[in-house]
């Protein structure tokens, strides 16, 4: 179908042309929003009865005639009717809709995507410090950021992801002075441990078990391995510079475990060390000065990040001579955006919405070429975890949060995943660990893959080869329930368009929702496997269609497709 509207597209173009040089511009579909109205509607008649000074109706019917004349429109256009002030809704013929069956099944897993449009983009997401399990926050910050990298590899983008960490900070530090802790023999509650609530070291003391872990590993010699780095412990509870080296790559490790149950994988890990034994930091900071976009006060250096919109101006070197948090992010993005990638997403929590404008003001200070609104940034909320009714807020694990693992442990990669992207990022969102695991069509990711799996089991009876529908013929597909799957089906190309342009895979599970049950209600309507053989095989063809199309959006969002369940 999208040959058939593309076609529909120019027809509309060329007579919006004749009636106005340049009004070609204005020539878009949309989806009517009551479905009986019609499958495609337009307001061009309304935009430009303004301009020419017509009334919007008469416009759209004059708009009406010219379109009726056109060979597209005779060819798969059932009715043009116009509604209200000056809407024009489309009503397609059957043939029309049915184009989409054979061009799902000969394009496969590709249908719906766009050919590579040799841009180049960096997504950097997940990006935990390693001083403990990934929490559930990670996990959902994990689900959108691999999800989205997906979206645009189906736009045609050449895309790389990127996990970035704090590989020597003060976080760093309490996470060795902890372990050294356990390493000899002390744990949380005796009186040599922090816990003074005003204190602010003892607050950020890490007290899960994990730590006695690792402890009981560095003090066995052993060695540990990540995607980033490997390192052996000396065995010595007083080398605290081992015993930070080696907690750091076992939490790495850690992560990684986390990562790959949750299968996602990254090109590069970026240290933020690095911005710092690079110079990169230094030499940031000597631009900004250079450009006169600093100034000194109180005996620490500020940037005029008032002068790019920022609501004050930010402190860049305090008066100890440290960098605040920002200064490393604007050298990292300076950084990115030298190694070539012109478009760059962020996933960050909310609790990230302030470095916004203050990243983006030292970038457009430092006065590097890098266009304004650069990176992009996608801000979600955390999780509520509830379990048999109840909030679960804390693990054995990590002694104070949820970790992803427990998630998938207690459900699926696959329901967490899905769970984790049915709602916008910045909303808050309750995961129930019961419906993930319930086997009804409550629990939405069941729904979608027992829609699947239903249609696996409908071919597997026929026993037929599934390639060769792609030559079936499709007329006989007239019914209610068909038309309105084969509408859907045509659909989905936009939707990952719009999903991509949106930073929004969970329009994605919305679609797949309600494919699922545009697919439940065609099979409780019409029986598949009939006696009629050219009626048989349009309708294993439309189902067959549909799997593919249903496998397509479940790989967008990282999820399985069962063939049984």
């Amino acid at each position: 179908m999208l040959i058939v509207k593309t076609q529909l597209l120019h027809a509309l173009r060329d007579a919006l042309e004749n009636i106005q040089p340049g009004a070609g511009a204005k020539a878009a579909f949309e989806s009517p929003k009551v479905a009986a109205h019609g499958d495609l509607a337009t307001t061009a008649a309304m935009q430009l009865a303004k301009p020419l000074k017509q009334n919007p109706r008469q416009l759209a019917e004059s708009l009406c005639t010219v379109l009726r004349t056109t060979l597209p429109y005779q060819t798969w256009v059932e009715s043009l009717d116009i509604a209200g002030p000056g809407f024009i809704n489309i009503k397609l013929k059957p043939a029309a809709k049915q184009q989409v069956v054979r061009a799902v099944l000969l394009q496969s897993e590709r249908y719906g995507a766009q050919a590579d449009n040799g841009q180049r983009m960096l997504v950097e997401f997940v990006s935990a410090n390693p001083t403990g399990p990934l929490h559930v926050g990670h996990g959902r910050q994990a689900a959108l950021g691999d999800a989205i990298c997906n979206l645009f590899d189906s736009q045609g983008w050449q895309v790389y992801r990127e996990f970035y960490y704090n590989d020597a900070g003060v976080q760093i530090g309490t996470l060795a002075t902890s372990t050294h802790l356990r390493a000899k023999g002390f744990k949380p509650g005796d009186a040599c441990w922090p816990t003074d609530p005003d204190n602010p070291a003892a607050k950020n003391f890490y007290n899960g078990e994990y730590i006695a872990d690792i402890a009981t590993d560095f003090l066995a010699q052993k060695t540990v391995s990540s995607d980033d780095r490997a390192y052996t412990a000396s065995g010595d509870a007083d080398d605290l510079d081992s015993i930070r080296q080696f907690a750091v790559a076992y939490l790495r490790h850690e992560q990684d475990l986390d990562l790959s149950a949750f299968a996602v994988k990254f090109d590069n890990y970026y240290l933020e060390s690095s911005l710092y034994t690079s110079g990169r930091v230094d030499a940031t900071v000597k631009r900004l000065i250079a450009a006169g976009k600093t100034y000194e006060q109180d005996g620490a250096l500020w940037l005029k990040s008032t002068d790019y919109g920022d609501d004050k101006d930010r402190v860049m070197r305090k008066q100890d001579g440290s960098y605040t948090y920002f200064v490393p992010d604007v050298a990292y993005h300076i950084s990115k955006w030298e190694r070539g990638f012109a478009k760059v997403i962020n996933i960050q929590g909310t609790d990230h919405h302030g470095t916004i404008a203050r990243v983006r003001a030292g970038l457009q200070a430092a006065d590097v070429g890098i266009p304004q609104g650069y990176p992009d940034y996608v801000l979600h909320t955390m999780v509520r975890v509830v379990k048999s009714g109840q909030e679960v807020k804390i693990s054995k694990r990590a002694g104070s949060y949820v970790t992803l693992r427990d998630l998938i442990e207690w459900t699926s990669k696959d329901a967490v995943r899905f769970f984790l992207l049915s709602r916008k990022p910045d909303t808050e969102y309750t995961f129930d660990v019961d419906l993930a695991v319930a086997k009804n069509n409550d629990n939405p990711v069941y729904y979608v893959q027992y829609a699947h799996a239903r249609i696996c089991s409908v071919l597997a009876s026929w026993g037929g080869d599934v390639a060769g529908l792609c030559q079936a013929d499709v007329s006989p597909l007239q019914s209610q329930q068909a038309l309105a799957l084969l509408l859907l089906l045509a659909k989905y190309p936009d939707m990952l368009t719009a999903a991509a342009e949106g930073f929004a895979p969970h329009d994605v599970t919305f679609y797949l929702r309600e494919l699922a049950a545009c697919y439940h209600s065609y099979y409780d309507a019409e029986r598949i496997l009939v006696d009629d053989e050219t009626l048989k095989l349009a309708r294993l063809a439309l189902v067959a269609a549909t799997a593919q199309v249903l496998r397509n959006g479940l790989a967008v969002l990282g999820v399985s497709a069962p063939e049984k369940m």
